[in-house]
Parts: C-alpha cells; structure tokens; sequence
C-alpha cells in the first residue's frame, strides 16, 4: 500500500458505525489527491491578506500640511521659513497638518522659539495640501484629500471592505451549502477579479467605495469555501496538518504584500497588483474536486462516487465501484433524512444553540483584536514596510506552535491560551512608555503572532464543530460575527483621538472576553466531523 494507511473492512453488520473517514481510508487516505487539493487551495489563502490588509498601505496618511501660497515680498523665502510664518507648531513641535495662520506671522523670523500664537488667527486649510510623498506616491487619503475633517471617510473604506467582507459570509456560506463549495468558489474568483479590477482604475471616492465593497462580498467566499473545501477531504488524524498548511500560506500572503507595497507606491497600481492572482486562481479550477462530503450530505451519490474514484484513482489505489457504492449506501442508511440547510438551524437545537453563541463571542474577539494589532503599524519607530513584514515573519513560528499545542493540549485550551496570550501583550503596549520603541515593536510583534495563532485555531475549531449539512452556513455565520468585528477595528482606531489607549483597551478586553468564551466549548480534537445535526446534538 506504499506506506499509505491500510483500507479498513467493514459491512453493514460491523458493530463499528461506518464514516466518511473510512471511505476516505478506501480511496487512500492521506495521499497526493489531498496534497494536490491542499495546494490548490492555497492560492486563495495567498490573496486573502493582501487583499484583507491591503487598506494598511492604499490609505495610509502621510505626512502633510496646508498648501501655501506666498506673496511676491516672500519669494525669497526658504522653504522653512515659509513654513514657519504660515503653519503653526503642535505642542511636540510638529506642523500643523490642518491649521494654518490667517495672516503670515513674519515676527517669528526674528523669534522662532515663539511656537504659538492666537487661536483667532488661525484657519483650516481652504487651498489644499501638501504632501510628503517619500513614502507613496499616491494613497486615497492624497488623491482626495481624505485627511483631517474628512478623516474618517478614509477610514471608512477599510470599514466599507469588510461590511463587505460581513455580507459575502452569510450570502455565500448559505449559497455554498445549497449549490456545492466549488462552484460557490469560481463564482467568487471571478468576481473578485471583476471588482478588483474596477477598483484599482476607481475616478471617484464612491466607485471605488462600491467596488471595494463588492470585491469584500466576493472575497469572503474564498475565505469560507477553503476551510470547507480542506476540512472535508482530509481525514480526522490530518486536519490540524491540513489547516496549518494552507495558513502558511496566508503568511506568505501577508509578507508579500509589504513586498509590492514597497514596490509599487501608487494605490492603483497596488490594487491592481493584489488582484491579479485571481486569474491564476480561476484557472486551478479546473483541477479543484468538489467536496465528497456535501455531495453525500445532499443526495448526489453518483457524483460523491465519481469524486472518490477520481481520488483513489489519483492516490495510486485499487477502486473497486462495488465495494465503494456497498460502503457508500451503508453510510447513507444510518443518517436521518435532513431538509434544506438554513441558518436557522443553527439556533433550533440546544446543543447549536450554545456553540453558535459562544462562537460568536469568540470570533468576534479574535478578529477585532487581530486587526486591531494589525492596522496598528505606526509609532514603533521602523518603517512600516518593515513592521508589517515582521507581522507577517512572526506568523510562520506561530503556526508551527499552534500545530503542536493543538495536538498536545487540545483545541479549547489552545484557544484559550492563544487569546489570554493576544490580550497581554495588548495591555503589555498600553503601558510600555513610548520612548521604548524597539520594546513595543517586540511586544507589538509576539502579540501579532498570538493573534495569529488564534485565528488559525478558531477557523479549524468551527469547521469540525458544525455538521457537514450546514457547515458553510456555520462558517458563513461566524465568519460574519467576526467581519463584524474587523468592520468596527478601523473606526474603534479613530477614538485614539478621545484618549490614546482607548482603541487598545478595547481590543484587551475583546480578547479577553474570547479567551474566557472559549473554555465552555466542546473538544474535537481526535474526533470524527459531524455529519448531521443529530451527531452535534448527540455526545459524540
């Protein structure tokens, strides 16, 4: 069997209830057929981050203060001087980047210690900025001037994103159940590369708002369709393994796009850039199986049989058709017969009942707190370039110790751990004195890997918590309580302005609130996926 795991012997009057993992057993188990699928699927994980924190870069703020436009008698002006007689000073001694002085104040040219002056002569910016482009080029906040009153309509864009993001998971989680994961998955590509490219050739703040929102919706089918996809063409001993892959590469993702950030500094042609693997990833099509799990959850024996040979065919095993089809109507006469999948079944059986609120809780914390420690690049004293790209380098180790904890402690500590340990490296920055920058930047850094390291486990934890029947409407749920949560991240950043370590507060005590959730739900490590809801609702 070239050290493949043997086939397991069983008929309709084993005392040993049949399951999915045993045909997979039959087709191979874990073989090139999953390898090659995992591969696949790892080009949707690639262009999820650079796509998801892609906002970090195109609508990044530089440096700026008011246009100036001095008269003929300052013509001999240096360029400080002029901004010294035009632009205020901050209490730090920084620019202003909103005021400027009504009248210039020429007497600061003889007395420059002099840095402030009457508020009465003071007036917003009412002929533009100027901005520092030794960072970029271009970004949204420049191109339409989205700074100081009009702030938040740049931050509104990432919010937009991932409203986006929030309605593509309930749409596409309940459509995913309904027509099948792979064809779900061709339909997102496409228009994700359809919005995509819309918004990287966007003329104004509200197409590209639209189209942002849009590509959100088509995104978040990638996101969801690949857990699924992943989760239920591996067997039980495999799936840690199969999650941790296919996260690799969403670190490889993440680092990537400080790459073509650095590169690229103009946000059309950044956008473009991000967008472009969708082409790659229609093409993989082709060669993407559909999941044999649902196509048996929903009564398409013969398609499920075709699916299974493809992978035996592909592991280098033996298939007998009648032995499959025995094996496969034994496994269908013990489950009930199941309707239409909603989302309402989620919330109709006790047992749902508790996880779909507890995961909500969870998913909620993890991601707020990930994309709070995310978007939160600045002020460490290296460049952002560099920051993200340690963000995105801390990821790898994290996952190789999600990996093992996952398998040494079991799913619920391991999540626990990872959002007690998220939610003290967040207080850890709070009062580490900003003078420290090197420290922050380490804290800042490990806090990003535990992060990390819990979204990795949750992800996993839904998939085999949820039944095969309305996995995707599962998924799609809580991936939608988590949007929600990455929806509010950039705006709860904004109430900086209302108390410095306000928005950091927040997301400890998101994290914490998760942690704590994550200790009333049930083990699944070493047990088989659920098929039905009567499996959930059932001590398994």
């Amino acid at each position: 069997m070239d050290g493949r795991s043997p086939a397991v012997c069983l008929t309709p009057s084993s005392p040993k209830k049949l399951s999915f993992d045993d045909l997979l057993l039959e087709a191979g188990g874990f073989g090139r057929f999953q390898v090659l699928t995992l591969m696949i699927l790892c080009i949707p994980r690639l262009i999820l981050p650079q796509n998801f924190l892609l906002h970090i870069f195109i609508s990044s703020v530089p440096s700026h203060h008011c246009a100036i436009f001095p008269n003929e008698l300052m013509g001999n002006l240096t360029k400080e001087d002029l901004l010294l007689v035009y632009i205020p000073r901050e209490v730090d001694g920084a620019y202003s980047s909103c005021k400027m002085y009504s009248q210039p104040q020429l007497h600061l040219l003889h007395n420059n210690s002099e840095v402030t002056a009457n508020k009465s002569s003071l007036k917003s910016c009412d002929q533009g900025w100027e901005y520092d482009h030794s960072t970029f080029i271009s970004t949204t906040a420049t191109q339409w001037d989205l700074i100081c009153e009009r702030k938040w309509l740049n931050s509104a864009l990432a919010t937009f994103f991932f409203i986006g993001v929030t309605m593509g998971a309930i749409c596409i989680g309940y459509l995913s159940d309904r027509y099948g994961r792979r064809t779900m998955l061709l339909i997102c590509y496409i228009l994700s590369f359809v919005f995509g490219s819309l918004s990287a050739v966007s003329i104004s703040y509200t197409m590209l708002a639209v189209c942002r929102t849009l590509c959100g919706m088509s995104l978040a089918g990638l996101s969801i369709t690949t857990v699924a996809l992943s989760v239920e063409w591996v067997d039980m001993r495999h799936r840690t393994f199969a999650e941790i892959i296919t996260g690799m590469f969403w670190s490889v993702g993440s680092v990537s796009l400080a790459l073509m950030a650095y590169l690229l500094r103009d946000w059309h042609w950044l956008l473009g850039a991000v967008t472009a693997p969708c082409l790659l990833g229609i093409i993989s099509i082709w060669w993407l199986p559909e999941s044999a799990r649902w196509l048996l959850a929903n009564g398409k024996v013969e398609k499920a049989e075709a699916e299974l040979a493809r992978c035996a065919v592909v592991n280098g095993q033996i298939y007998e058709k009648s032995s499959m089809n025995k094996r496969i109507q034994t496994l269908l006469e013990h489950r009930p017969p199941s309707g239409s999948p909603s989302y309402i079944d989620l919330f109709r059986t006790p047992a749902l009942r508790k996880l779909s609120l507890c995961l909500a809780l969870i998913w909620f914390g993890v991601a707020s707190s990930y994309y709070g420690i995310s978007l939160n690049i600045t002020g460490f004293g290296l460049s952002m370039y560099l920051t993200h790209c340690l963000y995105g380098l801390i990821e790898f180790p994290a996952k190789l110790g999600i990996y093992v904890l996952m398998n040494w402690l079991g799913r619920r500590w391991t999540q626990v751990l990872v959002l007690m340990g998220t939610a003290v490296c967040i207080g850890a920055n709070m009062i580490i004195p900003m003078a420290f920058g090197s420290l922050r930047s380490a804290v800042a850094i490990i806090g990003k890997g535990f992060s990390e390291a819990s979204f990795t486990s949750i992800i996993l934890y839904t998939a085999e918590i949820y039944p095969t029947i309305i996995r995707q409407n599962g998924i799609g749920y809580a991936s939608f309580v988590g949007r929600l949560g990455v929806s509010v991240a950039p705006m709860i950043m904004l109430l900086e302005d209302v108390w410095l370590i306000l928005p950091q507060t927040l997301f400890c005590c998101l994290a914490v609130t998760g942690g704590l959730v994550a200790n009333l739900l049930p083990e699944t490590q070493n047990v088989q996926l659920p098929e039905t809801i009567s499996d959930v609702e059932s001590k398994r």
